[in-house]
C-alpha cells in the first residue's frame, strides 16, 4: 500500500491551520503567490451543436488547439442526468470507510489501475492534495474489473452508460480536429490506433485543505494522452498557464473540458499544443473532476502524422512506443 490517503490527513487537519510539511509546495509553484488574481481565463467555449456548419466547427476546435490547446464543448450529447449518474456514484465511493475504497487499491503489478495516491515521481518528495481511482472503460478487451467498485451498486451501469456517450463526442471531435489539420476525416482516429484506443477513467478527489494558498492538488504538466475529456464538480481548481501567468479557468455547468495531450501534439508534428495546466484545492470544499484519457495500447508506435511533415515542416518529435514514452515522462526522462 502507499501510506496515508490524503482524505485521511485532510481529516486529521480539518480543524489545523497547518499541512504536513510534504505538502507545502516551493513558493514558485505556491497557488497564492503565482495565480493571477481577479481574472477568471474564459476558454474557448465550443458549441457542439452547430455540427450543421462543420466548417465553422473545424475551425474553432483547430484555433483552439494550436492557440490553447484547452476548450469546452456545450451541447456535446451527454445528457445532465448521464453526467449527474456519474458524479454520484463517484463522490459515493470516495465517501465509502476506507477499508472498502482499499478493495480496489493498486497493487505492484496493476501499473496504474486502482485506487491510490502516488502518481509519479514528485520533484524534492512533494506530494499532492489529491487520492484518485484509475481504471480502463473500454475496449472491452482492456476492462478489468477488479478495479471498477463493487460498491455502489450502480457505479457500473453509470460508467457504462457515460462510456458509450463519451465515445460518440470522442469520435466527432478526433474527426473535426483531422479536418483542422488539412488530412482526411478518419486519419487521426487511426493515427491513434482506431478502435484500439484505451479509454481510461480516471476520479480525481481533491479533500478540503486548510492550507489551499500552500498546496496544489496536481502539480503543473500536461496530459501524457491523445486527448483527455473530462467533467468536473462545481468547486473551482482548474488553472492554465498563458501569457506567463496562471489563471482559474471559468467553470460551466456541464460543460466538458477538452485537453489537447502530449500524443495529439506529437502526431500533428506540433501544429496543435498540449495544454499546460495544474489543479488547485480549497479550504472548505471538496472539488472532484473526471477526466478520461484516450491512450493507445502501450506497445503502439506514435509519430508525427506523414502528410503533416515535410521539407518546410521537418518532424519534431522522435516516433516511439507509448509505453517508453510514459516511463521517460513519469520518471523525468528527456524524450
Amino acid at each position: 500500500m502507499e501510506g496515508e490517503r490524503v482524505q485521511a490527513i485532510a481529516s486529521l487537519s480539518k480543524y489545523a491551520d497547518t499541512i504536513p510539511s510534504e505538502f507545502i509546495r516551493s513558493e514558485n509553484e505556491q497557488p497564492a503567490a503565482t495565480t493571477l488574481r481577479g481574472v477568471v481565463l474564459e476558454v474557448p467555449v465550443i458549441d457542439l451543436s452547430d455540427d450543421f456548419n462543420e466548417k465553422i466547427l473545424v475551425k474553432n476546435i483547430s484555433e483552439a488547439s494550436r492557440d490553447w490547446g484547452i476548450f469546452q464543448v456545450v451541447n456535446h450529447g451527454i445528457s445532465n442526468e448521464v453526467i449527474s449518474k456519474l458524479q454520484k456514484v463517484g463522490k459515493e465511493f470516495f465517501e465509502l470507510p476506507k477499508e472498502e475504497k482499499e478493495f480496489v487499491a493498486k497493487t505492484p503489478e496493476s501499473g496504474i489501475e486502482g485506487y491510490g495516491t502516488i502518481l509519479q515521481k514528485e520533484v524534492e518528495g512533494k506530494k499532492g492534495w489529491v487520492d484518485h481511482l484509475f481504471h480502463k472503460i473500454w475496449p472491452p478487451s482492456a476492462i478489468n474489473y477488479k478495479f471498477w467498485p463493487k460498491n455502489p451498486p450502480s457505479y457500473r451501469e453509470a460508467n457504462e452508460e457515460y462510456t458509450k456517450k463519451i465515445r460518440d463526442v470522442s469520435d466527432k471531435l478526433t474527426n473535426w480536429l483531422s479536418l483542422g489539420l488539412g488530412i482526411k476525416g478518419h486519419e487521426l482516429k487511426a493515427a491513434m490506433g482506431g478502435d484500439d484506443t484505451i479509454f481510461l477513467m480516471k476520479i480525481n478527489y481533491y479533500p478540503p485543505c486548510p492550507r489551499p494558498d500552500l498546496a496544489l492538488g496536481v502539480v503543473a504538466h500536461t496530459d501524457m494522452s491523445f486527448l483527455t475529456i473530462l467533467v468536473p464538480n462545481e468547486v473551482q481548481g482548474l488553472q492554465v498557464f498563458r501569457d506567463e501567468h496562471w489563471y482559474d479557468v471559468k467553470y460551466i455547468p456541464n460543460a466538458l473540458i477538452v485537453h489537447i495531450g502530449d500524443q495529439i501534439e506529437i502526431l500533428s508534428n506540433g501544429k496543435y499544443k498540449a495544454v499546460f495546466h495544474r489543479t488547485t484545492v480549497n479550504k472548505k470544499n471538496t472539488r472532484m473532476s473526471w477526466p478520461v484519457f484516450l491512450e493507445p495500447h502501450p506497445e503502439f508506435e506514435v509519430g508525427p502524422i506523414p502528410e503533416l511533415v515535410s521539407e518546410e515542416s521537418p518532424s519534431k518529435y522522435k516516433t516511439k512506443k507509448y509505453k517508453d514514452y510514459v516511463y521517460c515522462k513519469l520518471n523525468k526522462i528527456p524524450q
